[in-house]
């Protein structure tokens, strides 16, 4: 009998008009216990009933619905602008309904059927709109912009008694031990957060992947995630200062570095080239703007596709397209092309064939057989030389 009871106050609080309509003027007490004591029978039947069964599947709908009726009591939903900045962030008011969001602040799960919440469209740090006048943290995006380097340092750690056994983020009093709070160390920072600065997430650390080319996710606190994030496709890693043995135990920096320097010398073709730039051939590139600005600048989105071999299939297919267009397509290109004035014999060269060796002071082009890195005499230097000298005369004479 209690049991058939107990079944039916639970139908009918489930059901019940008053508890899913919006009541007018403000909620008292009595409705908030009324619901909690629904919740908690609708939790005990759903362990009474059969497994799997229709009206078990009904129950835990209804029980649902009476927790974000419960959560709608407690925290009634107001008017919010649209926009609002605070500490650099700039937060716009989300209009997705989607329940599988967390809050960055309280670490709780935002309710978007329900609950007002806000996406920073800089870092996109996510909160309920109740949290916003709780949040210290400034937009990563502005740290991205006044400062785009990384620190290089694997895992620099200065110890919790320098952090004062405290969050290096928020200040929550923390300690290795989970008392008061657990202490998570960041392995880009080497710095100890408690677990609402860090969630565990992972990321590759640029200094490990530098230093030691690894690759492989370490456990990193939420503002050094996002950081990583917004950092990724920025190239502001000058390998050959950084690390410069890097090239000697990674042949695949070695055939990227190669195609970058070949597309640089295939650059010149391109933008004196019409319908080069109708075809828009660079703009294969767009993707990585800097590999036709430099060939020793690198984003970590670079060396993670470098070790994945995915950079080289792309940048090989780009380069024997660009080499395509110059030398077999574009008629204004190979006449740009050079004849090897040492041999005189053989096609026409380019700068970028891989048999050529080019003049540092005039640019010429010869076959790497007859030009030995300048201990020959370039003929096209020579001629320079002489025309100046003949104008000098000229002008003396005059």
């Amino acid at each position: 009998m209690f049991r058939t009871h107990s079944s039916d106050r639970t139908m009918d609080l489930g059901l019940a008009e008053d508890h899913f309509s919006r009541p007018v003027g403000s909620f008292v007490a009595s409705d908030i216990e009324q619901l909690k004591m629904a919740i908690e029978e609708c939790k005990k039947l759903i362990l009474e009933l059969p497994e799997h069964s229709e009206r078990q599947k009904d129950t835990v709908v209804k029980l649902i619905h009476l927790r974000l009726k419960l959560q709608e009591l407690k925290d009634p939903e107001e008017d919010e602008p649209n926009l609002r900045i605070l500490l650099e962030h700039r937060f716009s008011k989300e209009k997705s309904k989607s329940v599988k969001q967390t809050c960055d602040k309280c670490s709780t799960i935002i309710w978007g059927l329900i609950q007002t919440w806000y996406t920073c469209t800089g870092c996109y740090y996510r909160c309920h709109s109740k949290c916003m006048n709780l949040i210290t943290k400034p937009c990563v995006r502005s740290k991205v912009s006044h400062q785009s380097e990384y620190e290089l340092s694997i895992c620099p750690e200065i110890g919790l008694d320098r952090q004062d056994y405290r969050c290096a983020e928020c200040r929550t009093p923390i300690s290795l031990r989970g008392v008061p709070s657990e202490a998570r160390q960041c392995d880009y920072t080497g710095q100890y957060y408690c677990s609402t600065c860090h969630w565990n997430d992972t990321a590759i650390i640029p200094a490990r992947v530098i230093h030691n080319w690894e690759f492989e996710p370490r456990k990193v606190c939420r503002s050094s995630l996002r950081y990583l994030a917004l950092m990724m496709s920025r190239p502001v890693l000058k390998l050959k200062e950084i690390n410069p043995l890097l090239f000697n135990f990674v042949e695949e920096l070695v055939e990227i570095r190669k195609l970058r320097q070949d597309i640089l010398l295939m650059k010149p073709y391109f933008i004196t080239c019409k319908e080069a730039m109708e075809a828009r051939l660079l703009l294969q590139l767009q993707d990585r703007q800097h590999f036709v600005e430099n060939d020793d600048m690198y984003s970590l989105q670079d060396l993670i596709d470098i070790s994945s071999g995915r950079l080289s299939c792309s940048l090989t297919e780009i380069h024997t397209t660009f080499a395509k267009h110059i030398k077999l397509d574009c008629e204004r290109c190979q006449a740009k092309g050079f004849v090897c004035e040492l041999c005189k014999e053989g096609d026409i060269l380019f700068p970028f064939d891989s048999h050529t060796s080019v003049c540092h002071d005039c640019s010429a082009v010869f076959h790497r057989d007859c030009y030995y890195d300048n201990s020959t005499t370039c003929p096209r230097c020579a001629r320079m030389t002489e025309r100046k000298q003949d104008e000098v005369s000229d002008v003396k004479d005059a």
